[in-house]
Order: C-alpha cells, then sequence, then structure tokens
C-alpha cells in the first residue's frame, strides 16, 4: 500500500478570472505564494518520503516551502500537468462563447473522447495519463508516502477513479487551491479516498 498526498496548486490571477490555463505556464498570484506557505507550514511535521511536482510553475511554486521544511528535491513530473485544452488555452469563459461557440457548446457536453481543436486531450486520454502516471509513481516506491502537487482537472480523473465514477459529465468534488486529498493506492493500483479537500490549513488567510 502507498499513501498519496494529492495537492493542487495555489491560487493564480488566472483562477480568479475564471481563464482556461491548461498546460500554458503560469505563476500563482500573491494569494497563491501564502497559501503554498501554509501548505509548507501543515505538513511540516509529517514524514514524508517522496515530493513529486507538475513541471509547471504554477505546481513547481507550491511545492516549494514544502521542499523547504522537508529538506525533499521535488520530482518533476510532465506527466502530471493540468489537460491540453488546445484552443480554449489563455480564453476566459466570455472570450470562448464569443470566439469559439460551437467548440464550446460541444465541450460543455464533457463526452470523454471529444478533443478540442488545438493540440487538446480528450478526458479520456487526460485520464490514462494521470492514472498511468500515478500508478507508476506509487509502484516505484510501495510502502512509502508520497506527496504530489498538481492541478484541478488531474485531481478530478483521480476522484472519479477511486469512486467508479464515469468520465461523462461535469466535475462534482470540491478542488480548493492548496487543499489536501488523502489516499492510498494498493498493489493493483486499486484507490481509497482517506479525506478529500481539506483546507483547514487556509483559513482565516485574506483575500
Amino acid at each position: 500500500m502507498t499513501e498519496l498526498l494529492l495537492i493542487r496548486h495555489g491560487e493564480t490571477d488566472w483562477n480568479r478570472r475564471q481563464t482556461f490555463q491548461g498546460q500554458i505556464d503560469v505563476p500563482l498570484n500573491a494569494r497563491g505564494l501564502a497559501q503554498a506557505r501554509r501548505l509548507g507550514e501543515r505538513l511540516a511535521g509529517e514524514a514524508l518520503d517522496l515530493l513529486v511536482s507538475s513541471d509547471l510553475i504554477r505546481a513547481r511554486q507550491t511545492a516549494e516551502p514544502l521542499a523547504s521544511t522537508q529538506g525533499l528535491a521535488p520530482q518533476l513530473a510532465p506527466a502530471l500537468r493540468e489537460q491540453a485544452f488546445g484552443i480554449l488555452e489563455g480564453l476566459s469563459f466570455d472570450d470562448i462563447r464569443q470566439r469559439h461557440p460551437e467548440e464550446f457548446s460541444l465541450w460543455a457536453r464533457h463526452e470523454p473522447d471529444y478533443a478540442l481543436p488545438g493540440g487538446a486531450e480528450s478526458r479520456r486520454d487526460f485520464h490514462a495519463r494521470v492514472l498511468a502516471a500515478l500508478r507508476e509513481l506509487a509502484a516505484a516506491h510501495r510502502g512509502r508516502r508520497l506527496a504530489v502537487v498538481t492541478h484541478g482537472g488531474v485531481l478530478d480523473m483521480v476522484w472519479r477513479e477511486a469512486l467508479n465514477k464515469p468520465l461523462h459529465g461535469a466535475r462534482e468534488c470540491a478542488i480548493p487551491n492548496a487543499g489536501l486529498n488523502r489516499l492510498r493506492m494498493d498493489a493493483q493500483g486499486g484507490l481509497q479516498i482517506l479525506s478529500w479537500g481539506d483546507d483547514a490549513h487556509l483559513q482565516g488567510l485574506e483575500d
């Protein structure tokens, strides 16, 4: 059994503006950096064997305080990047409705096999990428405790897999920025959620 502590990156300005980030390299804003510091403080007393981060800067910046308190150098994992959204990346919902109404309408159906133009991944391909990466990590570090800093879409795929939810449909789970999600993965790659969306360490943080 491998313990997984999965963490969404801290807040960015694009999160606030509800702009599709996808795989564009957007840094944390001031609140996101404060969230990352709180995260490092929250986990300072926990023993971790490995720290893994998506290679995108918003995840790496979130991992930095945790790396400092744990004395661990983050292992970068491009396979744990956010989903690629193609032509929607860098656009707000209002922009998308104006510029790409047909594509947005198709995307909003949340069909697992639909991939937007411009190099996007289908949800099914994204799910396969995420689960393969996590299972490879868990197999290589069986019986240990791993912290993984990643993205909201990645965590949605994990939540669906753990609870045997379909890939079709809108997100149903809460995934707060810099929130903690604790899971176990067995030797067969099965996932069990221990706790989800824990952001108690962020209470009282100024907006």
